[in-house]
């Protein structure tokens, strides 16, 4: 799984470098580092939309760093699943 966040100017404007440090927080606190790479790219070409991320190739745009979280949290909930058993 690759979780790639938009690091363009109207994006980190809004927090993205935020969001890279509570994701990275997250998936190296759950353990999951090692399953998921964490990138940056530059524009998403979606900047009015909001913080723009994507997981593979889903794209998302968040309003906010904790709704980011959110989302990262209930999309790998699969691995968190695998890893418990």
């Amino acid at each position: 799984m690759t979780v790639t966040v938009c690091v363009g100017s109207s994006c980190h404007v809004k927090g993205a470098r935020d969001i890279i440090a509570r994701f990275n927080d997250f998936l190296t606190k759950q353990g999951l580092a090692e399953k998921v790479e964490l990138k940056g790219t530059f524009c998403m070409e979606r900047c009015g939309e909001g913080i723009n991320w994507k997981i593979d190739e889903e794209i998302f745009s968040s309003s906010s760093v904790e709704e980011a979280v959110e989302v990262l949290r209930s999309k790998v909930q699969g691995l968190l699943t695998e890893k418990g058993t």
